[in-house]
Order: structure tokens, then sequence, then C-alpha cells
């Protein structure tokens, strides 16, 4: 099995898109070409879903039209529906990511519709992204607890991971959207998706609101996963969960990561340097015990 595992970095999109204050467009820019500068091989840039949903993020053409983009590195972009394909595809975007829930009440409340009915909505952007040679990444939230419905079946999470991956998602996300995972449960939710959709077309997404992210990481990445979603300095959460903090913090999640003896690929310093920039922009320190620790070093 690898010992290299593959960071998606969402700060830019799901970090900046729960943040009250607005971000200036050429600071979300900033961002992305300082992060694609650490040795990251995926930064999420930013979201093409519409602009009365995330205000934050209604400059979605601008930023894409000024970063760097790197040789080597994916600035995958979220998409809702056809429309938002369309807008990421006239902004220069070659691989979307697409999102659902395993819980029906969180799908209802959050997009005002079922779960069959919102991957009918963006059947139309993998048919297109299909013609078009886009790659498609899949976002599953509420894998491991919803915050209307409380628990969530394994069996929905495993039906809609492999029904994503049957529609020709290249990666499917197992997002812990309100946090309340833990190692066992999350290593049993990873391992009952993997026995119907290949382990290496598997990620993981923790949001740390009850403190367990690295732990349930740890326990996925000794199950086998080898890609995992972090935001820098912590930033983030669901702007339609209660209560969900902040995404696991990449620093962290890259100490962790080499302590366990596994490659990222990135620099550490440059990294919680930028941590550290992104929240001081924000007004507040960062959200990575890692960048704190080496800001006193």
């Amino acid at each position: 099995m690898s010992d290299f595992v593959r960071i998606v970095e969402v700060a830019p999109r799901d970090g900046l898109q729960n943040e009250s204050a607005m971000v200036a467009t050429a600071d979300k820019i900033a961002l992305v070409d300082r992060l694609s500068a650490t040795g990251l091989r995926s930064v999420e840039a930013t979201s093409f879903v519409s602009p009365k949903w995330v205000p934050q993020l209604a400059d979605a053409a601008e930023v894409m039209a000024g970063i760097q983009r790197r040789p080597g590195i994916a600035y995958p972009v979220l998409v809702p529906n056809l429309q938002g394909y369309e807008r990421a595809r006239a902004a220069g975007a070659d691989d979307v990511a697409v999102f659902t829930a395993a819980s029906e009440a969180f799908n209802r409340r959050n997009i005002n519709a079922s779960i069959d009915e919102s991957i009918e909505r963006f059947m139309p952007v993998l048919k297109r992204a299909r013609a078009d040679g886009v790659r498609v990444r899949g976002y599953v939230s509420t894998v491991l607890g919803c915050p209307y419905q409380g628990e969530v079946p394994l069996a929905d999470v495993v039906r809609v991971a492999r029904r994503l991956h049957a529609l020709g998602c290249y990666e499917i996300s197992l997002g812990d959207t309100i946090g309340v995972g833990t190692p066992r449960k999350a290593k049993e939710m990873l391992l009952a998706v993997a026995a119907e959709v290949p382990m290496q077309a598997l990620a993981v997404h923790f949001h740390d609101t009850w403190g367990q992210a690295l732990a349930n990481i740890a326990a996925c990445v000794e199950a086998g996963v080898r890609v995992a979603d972090a935001a820098v300095a912590g930033t983030g959460g669901c702007p339609y969960a209660r209560g969900a903090s902040g995404n696991v913090s990449t620093e962290d999640l890259v100490y962790m990561l080499h302590g366990m003896g596994l490659e990222t690929g990135v620099d550490l310093e440059a990294l919680a340097e930028t941590g550290r920039w992104l929240a001081a922009l924000l007004g507040r320190p960062t959200g990575s015990k890692v960048g704190k620790a080496l800001a006193r070093e």
C-alpha cells in the first residue's frame, strides 16, 4: 500500500464559505497561490454555487482568472448543477465537484430536495463533464451523523457513495459534516463503503467539532484510505449545520501523517506560515495547534 497521502486543501472554498467577513478577491487569489507553493497536489479553489446561497464566493470567476496554476496541481471547484458547471467551464475549470448528503433530512433542509432528486440535478453535469473530458469529484456529507435526523444508517452512506462512483465520479469524499464521528465508527463507515467502492476512489473529510478529526483520519488511514480533505488554519465549517466548527487543520494533519511515516509532499513550515497569514486576514488566531507551536519556536 502506498505511503503517500494526498491532501485536498479546501480552505479557499469550504474554509471561506462560512466566514461572515467578506474576503477580498485579491486575498482569495493570494491564498490559492500560497497554498499551491507548499507542495499540495490539490487545492479546491472556489465554488460556482449561487451567490445568493454563498455570497462570499460570488467572485468565483475572478478568482479562477487570477490564480497562477502550477503544473501537477488540481484546482477543483464545486458546482451544484449544469448552470454552475457552465459558469465554471467558462472560467477555465477542468476539475469539478458535486455534492449530496447521506441524510434525507439534511438534503431537504440544505437544498430542498431528496437524495435522489439532488443526484438527478447534477446528472447533466456528469454527462457534460464526461463529454468535455472534465474530472468530477463527489462529496457525500453527513456520513456519521446529521444535525436534523441524528444517526445516519450506514446503508444510506454506502448506497449514495456507490451511486456517485457508478455515475462516473473519480473520487468520493466522505464527510462528517458536524464532526460527531469517533475513530471506530469512522473506520467502520469507511470499510463499509470500501466493500462497494474501491478504496483508491475514496477520501475522508472530517470536521473537528468534537475534537475527533485527527483521530478519525488516523483510523481511516490505517484502514487504507490515502486521500484526506483539510483546511489550512482549521477554517470553515458548514453554514447549514448548526454548531459545526471548522475543518481539521491541514497543518495538524500534515504533522500527524509525517509522524506516522507517511509522505504528503507538503512543506509544513510554509503551510503553517500561510495558515497564520490567513488567520490574521480573518482577524483571529490560527485554528491550527501546529501553526501556533511553530510560531513559538
